[in-house]
């Protein structure tokens, strides 16, 4: 018995290991005929790759990125393990980054104490966005692709409307750029100065908290169990007490939570200031992290990294004469390729399994007339 669990352990671990290898090796191989099939040679591109990825200054933007691209993994993730597509993530984190940039224009309070409230009013802008979806689901049956997607674009129309002179924006930088009230000095958060190589956003240090409490709360406490088993199959949920509507909202609400964090590091360490050019787009960023990740607080800092590292690299290519789309076929070539990867093996493992089964069945069945003759 303990031969044939240590056997299942190691499968098991090679399993885990052989999905992500695979996926990685597919893809570089598919990325190299794309390039190879725009008349470029992938050695070189691939060599410059990693050579500026690594440099340090890149070491950074890539750290500063992923913090931002791992709080929107980790929200969609949360969607994700009750079963969930939340695509409203991008609609709630713009939102909540631009009433959050409201309030913090406004307030005269000490530097800690208006950080603080900021990221109360982002979180809370988030989660009140996302719970409308949860609502509409849980009372009328809307499913919640259907809802987010609407409230992206109502959360758009509203930012488009407020965000204006004489409404909760004023122009700035000679009358040229509408944007927010900019934050005051002491309301800005924390950065790491890293010398020639740029400052490091001190949000890396939030994105962290947040991933460890996914994991604590998900991993390691009653709540998260019962959200994992309503994912998994609610009527089973259901059947053990679980109330499967109270769930579905609360996970929407968690979830818009931590998207109203995603802007943040953006707001509190860079533009300071709510404007039209502020960072989209990152919520759909976020699907792709947490399908790169499979929904693991680790997988998705990896993933977030891998993300930030293509965005600096391919954007370089750019500048070495290759084209600027490259970036766009890696990520979806990786994500497709992870994807793949993970269901091949996962049914490979279900294979093994069902053998391993069948063959100790077998084992039992031609064991038991020796046994009858042993005991006659």
């Amino acid at each position: 018995m303990n031969k044939l669990t240590s056997r299942i352990d190691k499968e098991r671990l090679l399993l885990g290991i052989a999905a992500p290898l695979l996926a990685i090796v597919a893809a570089l191989v598919i990325t190299a005929l794309v390039i190879l099939a725009t008349g470029k040679n992938p050695g070189p591109a691939f060599s410059d790759m990693l050579n500026y990825g690594f440099a340090s200054d890149s070491q950074v933007y890539i750290l500063n990125k992923a913090t931002t691209y791992y709080l929107a993994g980790v929200s969609v993730a949360i969607g994700f393990r009750m079963n969930l597509f939340n695509i409203g993530v991008d609609g709630q984190y713009r939102l909540a980054a631009f009433f959050a940039a409201v309030l913090g224009g406004a307030l005269t309070l000490p530097g800690w104490l208006s950080v603080l409230l900021i990221l109360i009013c982002a979180m809370a802008t988030g989660a009140v966005w996302a719970a409308i979806a949860g609502v509409l689901k849980v009372t009328r049956g809307v499913s919640e692709v259907i809802s987010t997607i609407m409230l992206n674009s109502i959360a758009t129309a509203v930012i488009a409307y407020l965000l204006q002179p004489g409404k909760l924006a004023q122009l700035q930088q000679g009358g040229t750029v509408v944007a927010t009230k900019p934050l005051p000095s002491a309301s800005h958060f924390f950065n790491i100065d890293t010398g020639p190589s740029g400052e490091l956003w001190g949000f890396i240090v939030i994105a962290a908290l947040v991933g460890i409490a996914y994991w604590f709360v998900l991993g390691r406490t009653r709540f998260g169990y019962d959200l994992r088993t309503v994912g998994q199959s609610e009527s089973a949920a259901a059947a053990s007490g679980v109330s499967v509507k109270k769930m579905v909202a609360t996970s929407m609400i968690i979830s818009g939570a931590v998207a109203g964090l995603i802007g943040m590091p953006t707001l509190l360490n860079d533009s300071y200031q709510y404007s039209a050019d502020f960072p989209t787009g990152i919520g759909f960023t976020g699907i792709a992290i947490a399908l790169l990740g499979r929904n693991n607080p680790i997988g998705i800092a990896l993933g977030a990294l891998l993300w930030g590292f293509l965005e600096r690299t391919t954007n370089h290519l750019e500048f070495q004469g290759y084209d600027k789309e490259i970036l766009g076929v890696i990520q979806g070539v990786i994500v497709l390729c992870v994807v793949i990867a993970y269901e091949v093996v996962r049914r490979y493992g279900l294979k093994r399994q069902q053998q391993r089964v069948g063959a100790e069945l077998a084992a039992q069945v031609a064991a038991a007339p020796m046994k009858k003759q042993e005991v006659a």
